[in-house]
């Protein structure tokens, strides 16, 4: 059973929070204008700065708006994406590079939107996700969905999250509120587009709210 509960834009839809994320996501659409955005990375410069729920919120914002998504968790090493939807990790991204298939998709609970786990962690995460099996499995799920949203590790910590965006229409960085340095916002955003990736912007997490909103968004 999902924990749809624990994503805002489902369980506070009318909150400022979910209010947000579908600025985000008509940002992203108008960023798209001449061609539709299909590929998406989401990344943070370090750790604990929420990233996972940031990817697990848009994509769900995404769905809502009537498009199909698969949320993929490319994070090897520290998956949370199956934590936050309550749903299995036995099988999923690394499991095609063990012989798997066919990606092994989760139903959400939310229409539109599936879920594919990072699976067992791998000995050599870079390895994994570089493979033939999971480069391929990744560019037949942007073909079969509309939206294609993935979840990557800090970029200053792992080369990971620079090499996936290579391949992406986009990335999303994101930030927390009180924990994020500039410094190591600068040195992400430098590292990403050396590896030539279409940063878009920026999400800053665990802002406070403008009290003058509060009462409007209830």
């Amino acid at each position: 059973m999902t924990e749809l509960s624990n994503l805002a834009t489902v369980a506070e839809p009318r909150s400022a929070a979910a209010e947000a994320y579908r600025t985000l996501r008509a940002n992203l659409q108008f960023a798209f204008l001449e061609r539709p955005l299909r590929s998406l990375l989401v990344t943070s410069a370090g750790a604990e700065e929420d990233r996972s729920a940031v990817s697990a919120n848009l994509a769900a914002t995404i769905a809502q708006g009537g498009q199909r998504v698969v949320l993929v968790d490319c994070d090897l090493r520290q998956p949370r994406l199956h934590t936050l939807l309550g749903l299995s990790n036995e099988r999923g991204l690394s499991s095609l590079a063990l012989g798997d298939a066919e990606p092994y998709l989760q139903s959400t609970g939310l229409a539109n939107l599936q879920l594919l786990a990072a699976g067992p962690l791998p000995a050599n995460p870079l390895d994994v996700l570089l493979s033939g099996p999971v480069q391929a499995a990744l560019a037949e799920l942007r073909e079969k969905f509309d939206v294609l949203v993935c979840d990557a590790p800090p970029v200053l910590a792992v080369a990971d999250a620079a090499m996936l965006a290579r391949g992406m229409d986009g990335v999303v960085l994101v930030f927390r509120a009180g924990r994020s340095k500039r410094d190591q916002a600068g040195k992400a955003r430098a590292l990403l587009a050396k590896a030539g990736a279409n940063v878009l912007g920026a999400v800053l997490t665990n802002a406070k709210v403008d009290a003058s909103f509060k009462g409007y968004y209830g």
